[in-house]
């Protein structure tokens, strides 16, 4: 029987990895539990994905591209002109607006780097991205220490279920950015 050329394979066990870990968490990933997700053979995911940690690595840096293209859309980071607390602000209002189980996926394995070292150089590249976007508007320092209140804000929303405060988390971004609003 001849081999079968299927160059969208790889992405449909990415795909199929992130939805295992946005319906049973971390712990149920497994080359089986995704094999099974993706309809490919459990040969096919380690044949592209010798570890569960590659796996994982390879999830969360697509997880982290719907908070990226998020980023990167919004043409007012760019702008001098533009309120960067209130773009911020407004940014955190729509990334954990409505269906919350992305966010609640890309933080699980964004996480799971406490526990997993492969995971934690696709964190820090998320977190050095997000301050590189940010860096144009603010200095390196500020940039990082937005990531980081950023962070905050959205695991508090997330573990504790309260509705995301705009005004709040524009007044704290504007106090790191150095304004008063």
């Amino acid at each position: 029987m001849a081999r079968r050329y299927d160059p969208e394979r790889r992405r449909r066990i990415i795909d199929a990895a992130i939805r295992v870990v946005g319906s049973r968490g971390i712990a149920g990933l497994s080359h089986r539990s995704v094999a099974a997700e993706a309809d490919v053979p459990l040969g096919s995911t380690t044949y592209h994905f010798k570890t569960l940690d590659e796996l994982m690595v390879a999830a969360l840096r697509q997880a982290n591209e719907g908070f990226a293209k998020l980023m990167s859309a919004r043409g007012a980071f760019e702008d001098p002109q533009a309120d960067l607390a209130d773009e911020l602000a407004q940014l955190l209002g729509e990334w954990l607006s409505g269906d919350r189980t992305g966010v609640e996926l890309e933080y699980e394995l964004y996480l799971a780097a406490l526990r997993r070292p492969a995971l934690r150089p696709v964190a820090a590249e998320w977190c050095a991205g997000v301050a590189g976007q940010l860096a144009r508007r603010t200095d390196p320092v500020t940039a990082r220490a937005l990531v980081a209140l950023m962070d905050g804000i959205c695991l508090q929303v997330l573990l504790t279920g309260a509705e995301y405060d705009a005004a709040y988390a524009r007044e704290m971004l504007a106090r790191v950015i150095g304004r008063r609003i």
